[in-house]
C-alpha cells in the first residue's frame, strides 16, 4: 500500500510540473507576443523595413542633380473625427535636399481628441532611404473642439537610394499617414504643454 501511495505522490509531482510548465509556457508566449509589435516597430523604423521611413537628427550633407517626385497620402481611422489631408499633393525635389511640408487636420467632434499618426513609402523598397528630421507623427497631437493645426514633415531622400539596384530605377515615391485616435498621455512631471501643442521637436 505504501509503494502504491509512493507512486501516486510521484505521479502527481510530475504531472504538477507539466501543468506548470504548460502554463509558463502560454504565459511566455502572450509575453513574446506584446513585446514582439514595438520591437518589430522599432527593427522597421531602424532599417527602413516594409516601408517604414527612418527617423535622423540631421540632413544630408550630399545633394545629387537629379530629382524625385513625391507624393502625399493622408487618412485617418475610425473613431477619430477627424478631415486630415495634406497641404500639397505632391513636390519634385533633389535626391538629397532637405524639404519642408505640411499636412492640415481638423477637429470636425465637439469635444477634444488625441490621434497619432503611423507612416509608411512605397514603394516599400524605398522606405531605408526616405528620412524624416521632423515630424508630427513622432508625438501624439491633441485637437480642441473645431481647432485647425497645420503639422510639418522635414525629409530628405538619401542620395544612396540611386546606387541600389532595387531602387535606381524609383521615379516617385509615396509618403502615406493614417492618424489613429489615441487616450492623451498623462503629462510629465515639470512640462506644461497647452492645449492643443505638440512637441514637434522630438
Amino acid at each position: 500500500m505504501s509503494t502504491a501511495n509512493n507512486a501516486d505522490r510521484k505521479k502527481d509531482r510530475a504531472n504538477g510540473v507539466i501543468v506548470a510548465s504548460c502554463v509558463a509556457f502560454v504565459f511566455g508566449m502572450v509575453g513574446m507576443a506584446y513585446a514582439a509589435v514595438p520591437l518589430y516597430d522599432m527593427f522597421c523604423k531602424v532599417t527602413g523595413y516594409n516601408g517604414t521611413t527612418k527617423r535622423v537628427e540631421q540632413a544630408s550633407d550630399v545633394i545629387l542633380d537629379k530629382t524625385i517626385k513625391v507624393t502625399f497620402d493622408a487618412n485617418t481611422a475610425p473613431g477619430l473625427p477627424w478631415d486630415f489631408k495634406p497641404v500639397q499633393r505632391d513636390i519634385e525635389l533633389k535626391i538629397g535636399e532637405t524639404v519642408q511640408v505640411a499636412f492640415e487636420a481638423t477637429n470636425m467632434s465637439k469635444k477634444p481628441t488625441t490621434g497619432q499618426a503611423v507612416f509608411n513609402v512605397t514603394p516599400m523598397a524605398a522606405g531605408a532611404y526616405f528620412n524624416k528630421v521632423q515630424c508630427f507623427c513622432f508625438t501624439e497631437t491633441t485637437l480642441q473642439p473645431g481647432e485647425k493645426m497645420e503639422m510639418p514633415v522635414v525629409f530628405f531622400v538619401d542620395p544612396e537610394i540611386v546606387n541600389t539596384v532595387e531602387t535606381k530605377g524609383i521615379n516617385t515615391l509615396t509618403l502615406s499617414y493614417t492618424f489613429y485616435a489615441r487616450e492623451p498621455s498623462k503629462p510629465i512631471a515639470g512640462l506644461t504643454v497647452k492645449p492643443g501643442e505638440t512637441d514637434n521637436k522630438l
